[in-house]
């Protein structure tokens, strides 16, 4: 990858933006030249406290805050993003839920929550960024976050690997009938990530404590978990230019290879009950 401004003078929305992944993609744009960036997230407290930042360090950024289950929250943030830059030539889905269920224990009501942030959400930004690049006549980029769990995933989040699935679907159909329009789409699907929510997801779900961190990298072949940076890398290459007539592409981004070695076999501990 260049080492130039990949998205010089695009404008990028980032959903899931205030905080981890999204975070270092904000950081990550603003370092390559974006000339405005809008985040969005449920923390003012955060949200606010990054665009400043970003802001007082050259790149305009605007903070919107919404909530990726409420299905109003997508047209506020358009709103707000075209009434302050006029258009959004990027777009980076990034928010997601990761709450734990089974085949057993997953509700109507979890399922319907974890489908409306993982998937409802990123469609509906996708149909809007789109329509606004359609009706002005101009190209553009979207990537979406996903997950290796996609592929099929632990028992212990159905709903979440399910979620991720219908995104890798969702990102080649929309791929598919925008390039016409000049309008790429693709995926990246960070395998097991070290960031401040997952530090919570660990201490929450799984009873971790200080040293979880280190024994889940002592376990993993190469020797650590996935940073964020470095998929910020990713996501900002395909967002750019120089990722050329890239589309409709999932990439894993993970330890592993999807279809090699020996097919994994679950242990009794890990099969719900």
């Amino acid at each position: 990858m260049s080492a130039g401004n990949q998205v010089d003078g695009m404008v990028v929305l980032i959903n899931g933006g205030t905080q981890g992944l999204g975070e270092a993609v904000a950081r990550r744009c603003a370092g390559q030249g974006a000339a405005g960036l809008v985040l969005v997230g449920r923390s003012v407290e955060r949200g606010q406290a990054l665009a400043a930042e970003l802001s007082d360090s050259g790149t305009s950024t605007l903070f919107v805050a919404a909530d990726m289950s409420d299905p109003e929250s997508c047209g506020r943030v358009m709103s707000a993003a075209t009434e302050r830059f006029d258009v959004v030539h990027g777009l980076v889905n990034v928010a997601a839920s990761t709450a734990r269920g089974n085949v057993f224990d997953t509700s109507v009501d979890g399922w319907d929550d974890m489908m409306a942030i993982n998937v409802r959400a990123p469609f509906q930004f996708t149909q809007a960024v789109a329509t606004l690049l359609r009706d002005r006549d101009m190209s553009g980029a979207i990537v979406n976050v996903g997950s290796v769990s996609g592929h099929g995933g632990q028992p212990f989040l159905m709903a979440y690997c399910v979620s991720k699935g219908a995104l890798a679907t969702m990102t080649k159909n929309s791929a598919f009938a925008l390039m016409r329009h000049n309008v790429r789409v693709n995926q990246v699907n960070p395998g097991w990530m070290d960031t401040e929510s997952e530090d919570a997801v660990q201490r929450k779900w799984h009873d971790a404590d200080d040293t979880w961190l280190g024994k889940a990298e002592a376990g993993q072949p190469m020797g650590r978990l996935v940073k964020p940076e470095e998929v910020a890398r990713m996501i900002v290459f395909l967002l750019s230019p120089e990722s050329g007539l890239t589309t409709g592409t999932v990439i894993d981004f993970d330890q592993s290879v999807q279809g090699a070695g020996d097919a994994p076999k679950p242990s009794l501990a890990e099969t719900p009950k």
